[in-house]
């Protein structure tokens, strides 16, 4: 007998990576709408809980109505010989991949930023209940997890329960994120790699050291060898660390080896410092990203809660699409919250003296480890709202950044002679697969682009005699 013949979708692999859109959307849970929402797993003894166990706090999915968005907390008990505060996080990053086991169920990112959806035809064929749901992640756990002997889960939606625990899970999501800080990636023995979101983003692989969190901000180092030691052939495993290539970028042989096992050949060699060249992959539970603005040579931040426009003119969302889906790309770079309180982040770009504008929530949240020389030198959203400002506010600021300019001419393209042949008629719209564009030294190169224009002006050049 199948353990899934009660459950009125099917459940299974096939399942992972499968999206919800708006339109078929029965309901939605946690997301962007919702400020309080979590996942948290907690190690108890097993005498404090009862094995199996499925709560509902609040309104259940058949009291609510279609279209509509709640807060959500997931609260999982789990208990154990072999169960111990090192596997919490372990234990709580599953939660992803199961939950996108079930048919018509959407689960994205981790922690406090967790966004679920349900389609209308999975509602429609029963799956109408936490209960459903709930019944689905135990009998999951405990046949991938056997470690597990005892597991009692919790479902709240009622708003102030959500809220008042989510204060709690960000007390014990930061004393986690505490634990491994201390530690140097010289001194690990190994890395540990992670392919929970290959489902979403097929060439992804985290390397994981102790000073590079997982991108979700919910792997560290200490999770990753926890995981490693009770579940070695799981989705997280211990990576050999090899030769070390280069100490400052963060190049090892062992890693590039794994990525290239693990992603295919289609990654063959990573950075773990760097934005630019051969930068870590992203997948799309990152928490936040690093971003290029070439206007000014500096690098921008933004974290996933932050619904505004960024100072480049684009929201988080659609930043998110270029950089996600185990791609390497320049200037776009997947990061956890945690991982911008690492002595190495991102120190090939010089790091926070790189760094020129950031959401101020994110920056409160980090501010005791951006240096004190920086840390009143980089802009956000309640300083400046476009580039224009930004380059002024850093030349105000003498943010470090300005000494990067005076090595770039003022003149971008050499002087040259110029015969100009305005076209005739305006052209609308313009659209090309790959424009590179080469200034100042840099390449910055356009796919799938929509160029618009008035008025196309051809020059052909030659060098002054």
């Amino acid at each position: 007998m199948s353990m899934f013949e009660d459950i009125p979708v099917d459940v299974g692999v096939i399942y992972e990576g499968e999206r919800v859109r708006r339109n078929d959307m029965y309901v939605e849970l946690g997301g962007p709408k919702q400020e309080h929402k979590f996942e948290l797993v907690k190690a108890k003894g097993l005498d404090e809980i009862e094995d199996e166990k499925i709560i509902v706090i609040g309104p259940d999915i058949k009291d609510m109505e279609e279209g509509s968005t709640h807060p959500l907390g997931i609260y999982v008990e789990v208990a154990g010989k072999d169960v111990e505060e090192d596997l919490e996080g372990v234990i709580e990053r599953r939660i992803h991949e199961y939950s996108n086991y079930i048919e018509g169920f959407m689960h994205l990112n981790q922690r406090y930023d967790i966004w679920l959806r349900l389609n209308k035809k999975s509602f429609q064929k029963g799956l109408n209940s936490f209960d459903i749901i709930g019944k689905v992640l135990l009998r999951l756990f405990k046949s991938e997890l056997p470690f597990i002997e005892k597991i009692q889960i919790t479902f709240i939606t009622d708003p102030e329960k959500v809220r008042e625990m989510w204060k709690e899970t960000m007390e014990i999501y930061e004393a986690r994120d505490a634990k491994a800080r201390g530690m140097k990636d010289e001194e690990a023995d190994a890395f540990y790699g992670c392919t929970l979101c290959q489902s979403f983003a097929p060439t992804h692989c985290c390397v994981i050291t102790p000073q590079r969190y997982a991108n979700c901000g919910a792997i560290s180092w200490f999770d990753g060898r926890a995981s490693a030691r009770v579940d070695p052939k799981g989705p997280i495993f211990s990576i050999d660390k090899g030769e070390c290539i280069d100490p400052f970028k963060g190049e090892y042989t062992g890693a590039n080896a794994v990525l290239k096992e693990k992603t295919l050949g289609e990654v063959t060699q990573v950075w773990l410092y760097t934005a630019f060249d051969y930068p870590h992959t992203s997948c799309g539970c990152f928490e936040g990203i690093a971003f290029y603005i070439p206007e000014v040579d500096g690098l921008g931040i933004v974290h996933r809660a932050f619904d505004g426009t960024t100072v480049n003119g684009l929201p988080f969302s659609t930043m998110a699409d270029s950089t996600a889906g185990g791609r390497q790309v320049d200037g776009f770079h997947g990061v956890s919250i945690e991982y911008m309180r690492s002595p190495k982040f991102l120190q090939v770009d010089d790091g926070w003296s790189r760094v020129v504008w950031m959401p101020s929530t994110i920056k409160e949240r980090v501010k005791d480890f951006i240096p004190e020389e920086v840390v009143d030198k980089i802009a956000t959203e309640n300083d400046v709202k476009t580039v224009d400002e930004l380059k002024v506010f850093l030349e105000e600021k003498e943010h470090p950044v300005v000494e990067r300019w005076k090595a770039i001419p003022a003149e971008a393209v050499p002087e040259m002679k110029r015969k100009e042949a305005p076209m005739p008629t305006p052209v609308s719209v313009a659209t090309v697969a790959t424009m590179p564009v080469s200034v100042g030294g840099f390449k910055i190169i356009l796919k799938d682009a929509k160029i618009h224009a008035k008025k196309v002006i051809i020059r052909a050049a030659e060098e002054e005699k």
